[in-house]
């Protein structure tokens, strides 16, 4: 999958996967992780998603990583946001009070580039990439945050066979596999086939939403 396919999306505003309203499961769970007022927080991946602005609103630092530069673009002009913008290193950095996002190639970030960073919320990056990538994903990942940190993945769960992604189907068993040293516990997991179109349609038997916490 080429960025090609992303910058596509965005441009022709093909974009079912951005939720128009705060993830439910992020405002039930965050709270009891405990992170710290302050701390900052990764969001790879991040769209526009509204997500960060519910995690700033909590005291928090958001960093956000996104490759098109229309979504971060639209983030801050949607919420009559004015960022201060500059090149750091291979992306262009967008900042305004609270949220910063990180125009770019997720997997150019190093740990300088986040430093600081002791908490995760992944909604949409892990199911937006096909098999290899997402071990490169969880691989790098890992090479980012310390040990300590904490935070929330969210999935989806399908019969693969049944429709072509993105979003992938990421099994409970692949989350173990991705992420052995950040001790994957599910906190819940719901089927949200009759509330997905696209889903229906294709005929799909099942669609499992499962929320983990993780920590390393």
């Amino acid at each position: 999958m080429q960025a090609e396919f992303w910058h596509s999306r965005w441009t022709s505003n093909q974009i079912a996967f951005h939720q128009p309203q705060v993830n439910a499961y992020l405002q039930q769970y965050w709270p009891a992780l405990g992170v710290p007022a302050g701390a900052r927080v990764l969001v790879p991946l991040c769209g526009k998603s509204l997500d960060m602005l519910w995690l700033a609103g909590q005291g928090l630092q958001v960093l956000g990583v996104e490759l098109s530069e229309r979504a971060v673009a639209d983030f801050f002009d949607e919420h009559q946001l004015v960022p201060q913008i500059e090149q750091r290193g291979a992306f262009k950095v967008y900042r305004c009070e609270d949220i910063e996002i990180w125009c770019g190639d997720f997997f150019a970030l190093t740990a300088l580039d986040v430093a600081g960073c002791s908490a995760l919320y992944d909604r949409a990056a892990v199911i937006a990439l096909p098999f290899e990538m997402r071990t490169r994903y969880a691989e790098h990942l890992h090479t980012l945050l310390p040990a300590g940190s904490q935070g929330l993945l969210i999935t989806l769960d399908y019969p693969q066979e049944q429709i072509d992604g993105p979003p992938f189907a990421v099994t409970a068993q692949e989350v173990q596999r991705l992420f052995p040293a950040w001790q994957p516990q599910e906190l819940a997991a719901h089927d949200i086939l009759q509330d997905s179109p696209k889903f229906l349609q294709a005929g799909t038997h099942w669609l499992l939403e499962r929320v983990y916490r993780v920590q390393r």
